[in-house]
Formats: structure tokens, C-alpha cells, sequence
């Protein structure tokens, strides 16, 4: 039993010390810069100082108004990217394990290319075609996409094209695993493939789902390249457009390091929250 126990502590020994050095370690420093700032004291010869001012960083965080403006964007962008990526990857992963389909590795493979494509290279194909004069989306669309009224469904737009294909694998390969028996029998019932679909397949694979979900929601809270790179072709993106930018503003252009750990923070208790409400939702249809 001895030998058991402590071959168990030896294997999980470097997953221990990687979560330590890489998740727990990063996490407590950034908490422990949210709590100081850095100060002028004196004449400021001898450079800024750092204060320790306790929650001082995150209520100027909570009452910044481009702080808000930011949340409620990113907001905005959830309620509309989450809900038409996944049931546009439903629909797809339904496609494929259709009967209908032929080739499906091909098109398997076809739909998961944009994900392999790395996030600025794909912005900046977007960032072309979206923008008047080069790309052929203004005109075809009739309106700028990269004007203050579009700015949103283009990015809406470019991570969509980017992460449907990765949910599309996700849900193919839930539906693989559905028992053929059970669909069996639903044709034997006279269901057909719309209503086996809806009435079987899907909510089969609704745990899958939930775990998407999830991930999805936690992605959309921390849109940040997008945005960046469609902000040196369009005015419409600001440097706050998004919290994850608004850090950004704060670590790297204005130095204002306790604020963007404050803002970083509560990111990620916002983030928590979000996905425990999900899995607590997820848990309790299934009871």
C-alpha cells in the first residue's frame, strides 16, 4: 500500500509542481500586485514607490466607466457569438454524421482549417476584406463593416470563421459515440432523421455541449486578439473596446500595473462565476 501511495505522489509530482510554477504562482503575484500602486513621493527624484493601498485598485476599476463600457461590450459579443457558433456547429456536426454526407473526412478537415490558422493571420485576412477600397465585403454588404455599427458583427464575424470548425470536431466525434442501438430503434419507430436528430442525438451529446459552452463563454470574456488587430485598420476599436484590451492599456501603454492586475482579477472571478452558473445548470437537467 505504502509503494502504491507513493508511486501515485511521484507521477503526480511534475503535475503538481507545473500547476504551482505556471497557474498558482502567476495567480497570488497578480493578486498581490492589485493590492499596491506606485507612487511619486517627494519631489520624485528618486522615481515611484510602491503603496500598498488594499482594494483601492479595484473600486477604481468598478467605477471606471470605460471599465463598464468594456464589460458591456464583451456582453454584446457573447449574446450574439455564443448562441450562433455553437448551433452552427450542432448543425454541422449533424450534417456530417448524416447519411447523406459523403466524404466526411474531407469536409471534417475542410471546417477545421480556420482553427488551425493562427488568430493575427486570420484578423488580418478579415481586417482586408472588411476594409473599403481592398476587400469586397463593404461593397457587397452595403455598409462599412469596420464602422461603429459593424465593428461588432465583424468580430462576431472572425471568431465564428475561426473556432466553429473545433466545435464542429467536438460534437462529430460526441455524436460517433451515440449507441447505434438507440437510433436503431428510432428508425424502427418510423423517426426520421430531423426528428432523430433533435429527439436523440442532441440531447445525447448535451453533456458535451455544456463542456463547449463553457469554454466558449470563457473565451468570449477574454476577446482580445480580434479586436487588437482590427484596431490599426478602424478608429472603431478603442483601447478599452474589450477588458482584456483595457488591461493591456493599463500593463503595457500607461504602466498602471496594480490596475490591470485588479482588472485581470476580476476577470477571472467573473469568469468563475459564469462557468459554475453553467455547470449548475447543466447538473441540475440531469437530475
Amino acid at each position: 500500500m505504502r509503494r502504491r501511495r507513493a508511486a501515485g505522489f511521484t507521477l503526480a509530482l511534475p503535475f503538481t509542481v507545473l500547476l504551482v510554477l505556471t497557474v498558482l504562482v502567476p495567480v497570488l503575484y497578480t493578486v498581490y500586485l492589485s493590492l499596491f500602486t506606485d507612487r511619486l513621493s517627494g519631489l520624485g527624484f528618486d522615481g515611484p514607490r510602491q503603496v500598498f493601498i488594499g482594494l483601492g485598485n479595484y473600486l477604481s476599476v468598478l467605477v471606471d466607466r470605460a471599465f463598464g463600457q468594456s464589460v458591456l461590450t464583451v456582453a454584446l459579443y457573447a449574446l450574439v457569438q455564443v448562441p450562433v457558433m455553437l448551433i452552427l456547429a450542432m448543425v454541422l456536426a449533424l450534417l456530417l454524421d448524416s447519411a447523406v454526407v459523403r466524404l466526411r473526412q474531407v469536409w471534417t478537415l475542410a471546417l477545421f482549417l480556420p482553427y488551425a490558422v493562427p488568430v493575427v493571420i486570420g484578423g488580418l485576412i478579415w481586417a482586408y476584406l472588411y476594409s473599403p477600397g481592398i476587400g469586397p465585403l463593404a461593397s457587397l454588404l452595403h455598409f462599412d463593416p469596420m464602422s461603429g455599427r459593424g465593428i461588432l458583427p465583424a468580430v462576431v464575424n472572425i471568431a465564428t470563421w475561426q473556432w466553429v470548425g473545433y466545435n464542429v470536431v467536438i460534437f462529430y466525434t460526441a455524436l460517433r459515440a451515440v449507441p447505434k442501438e438507440i437510433l436503431e430503434a428510432a428508425r424502427a419507430d418510423g423517426a426520421g432523421p430531423v426528428r432523430t436528430a433533435l429527439t436523440i442525438k442532441v440531447p445525447m451529446v448535451r453533456p458535451t455541449v455544456f463542456v463547449a459552452l463553457v469554454f466558449t463563454v470563457i473565451g468570449s470574456l477574454q476577446l482580445f486578439t480580434e479586436p487588437l488587430v482590427l484596431r490599426s485598420f478602424t478608429g472603431a476599436v478603442t483601447s478599452t473596446w474589450t477588458p482584456s484590451l483595457y488591461v493591456y492599456e493599463s500593463a503595457f501603454i500607461t504602466n498602471d500595473y496594480g490596475r490591470a492586475a485588479a482588472a485581470s482579477v476580476l476577470l477571472a472571478v467573473v469568469s468563475a462565476v459564469l462557468s459554475a452558473l453553467v455547470m449548475r445548470l447543466s447538473t441540475r437537467r440531469y437530475r
